[in-house]
């Protein structure tokens, strides 16, 4: 009898004390932490409170010409792109070399805009946050990258530093995510993800920086090489 009934003891043993367990981790996951993107947007202080701070930019960032040669009868030319810094014109935070064919080059962002209700003094704050490079003869999908989709951009690196690195690695992935699924922004309190294409022609002698205008738009406005 005795042994019987340590069998049961073990038996319950087994049961109980991988639901304890489960409920446990249920109660600290509910506790500590958001569980969708959803949730993360609407309910964390902090991350309202980051995307409060971010200041109007001007300037994101500018591109040179290297060389331009021709290889087989075609022109290809081989830029600098470089990303500057948030808080400072003159600091380079990314730079990248790319060859493409011809010399109308493209220049693709994707544009974040937060609405009033995302932003604690109630208003509208932005990113900017670039996607790829592309030339005349081949197709956006073609374009060689510049930021890594779904991940930390490095102009953005730091500004969600109050936050547990998981919630970081959610608003990011959902952030270049939602770009392809508008429908659902307004509930995530984003008033828009959009694409910005700018495209020159490029020159050698000349920089082209890259402008942000008073509707929020990117434009390239062309200055002399020092």
């Amino acid at each position: 009898m005795k042994r019987i009934n340590e069998r049961g003891d073990i038996i319950t043993i087994l049961i109980l004390v991988p639901l304890f367990s489960a409920l446990a981790i249920w109660g600290w996951t509910a506790y500590t932490g958001v569980k969708t993107i959803r949730d993360l947007l609407k309910e964390n202080k902090k991350l309202r409170e980051a995307i409060t701070n971010l200041t109007r930019e001007d300037q994101i960032g500018y591109a040179k010409v290297v060389r331009q040669e021709r290889k087989g009868g075609r022109l290809s030319t081989t830029l600098l792109f470089v990303e500057t810094a948030r808080d400072d014109k003159l600091k380079q935070i990314l730079r990248k070399e790319y060859t493409v064919e011809g010399d109308v080059i493209h220049f693709d962002a994707l544009v974040v805009k937060f609405s009033n209700q995302m932003v604690l003094d109630g208003k509208e704050r932005a990113m900017y946050l670039w996607r790829r490079v592309y030339g005349e003869y081949m197709t956006p999908s073609e374009g060689f990258p510049i930021e890594s989709e779904g991940e930390e951009p490095e102009r953005y690196r730091g500004i969600l530093e109050r936050l547990p690195i998981r919630d970081r690695v959610m608003f990011w992935s959902a952030i270049w995510d939602l770009a392809s699924n508008p429908q659902k922004l307004k509930e995530h309190n984003i008033e828009a993800i959009y694409g910005n294409v700018v495209y020159t022609r490029l020159r050698e002698g000349l920089i082209y920086v890259f402008k942000i205008s008073s509707t929020g738009q990117v434009y390239p406005e062309t200055v002399p090489v020092m």
